[in-house]
């Protein structure tokens, strides 16, 4: 085999061609290859990504309107939450009861709770309550109960004089002002709505608890 100091030009250059196109091919193999894979992976995933970014574009104008839509809701769901609780909310409830009779101008004598009554979709919560004062003003408290956010229904009620107590029905005679000319027992039941699956049946040992509120 000739020397390479021998060899003419013309061998000279083929050879260092032909070794030129085996390093080509040795890096296109072990280097290109992976990263012309890899660049056709991400403009692959590139494509599906401006494809779902074209696909959602038409919403784009609407996303005002959703996010509006959205505080609309919340705000529909707080106010709500003051109509229909999520629980039975018993202190804030008389809370709201004696603001309404303090603004109307009768006296509040009794205010006890009665067993909840649980339905499909909310719980009754009943409250036995006597009360008295001035003709007027006892018409003005029932109207305020009525316009009140949270949900108030009253039954059973019985209104008498205050010089035949009894015949409303109340729990016992107070100590009337001389402006008060009527007294009246009734029901007031509101409504929350956790608990409204009844429980399993179990004897009770004590009866059913009561919380009663009293002025003398």
């Amino acid at each position: 085999m000739a020397k390479w100091s021998e060899m003419p030009v013309s061998s000279k250059l083929g050879v260092v061609a032909g070794a030129a196109i085996l390093i080509t091919a040795a890096c296109y193999f072990l280097v290109f290859s992976d990263l012309i894979t890899a660049n056709k992976q991400t403009a692959d995933k590139l494509k599906a990504v401006q494809a779902d970014n074209q696909s959602l574009r038409p919403f784009e104008g609407k996303l005002t309107e959703l996010d509006r839509q959205i505080e609309n809701l919340k705000q529909q769901l707080e106010i709500q939450k003051r109509i229909v609780p999520d629980t039975k909310e018993t202190d804030e409830f008389i809370h709201m009861v004696q603001g309404a009779a303090n603004a109307a101008g009768i006296e509040v004598r009794r205010f006890t709770t009665k067993p909840t009554a649980s339905k499909e979709f909310y719980t009754e919560a009943p409250y036995e309550m006597d009360i008295d004062g001035p003709y007027y003003s006892v018409l003005n408290f029932f109207d305020k109960l009525g316009k009140l956010e949270r949900i108030i229904n009253v039954s059973d009620l019985q209104m008498a004089s205050v010089g035949d107590p009894g015949a409303a029905k109340t729990k016992k005679k107070y100590r009337y002002a001389p402006s008060e000319t009527v007294v009246a027992s009734f029901v007031a039941t509101t409504f929350y709505t956790q608990d409204t699956q009844p429980a399993a049946s179990a004897p009770a040992k004590n009866g059913p608890a009561v919380r009663t509120v009293a002025a003398n």
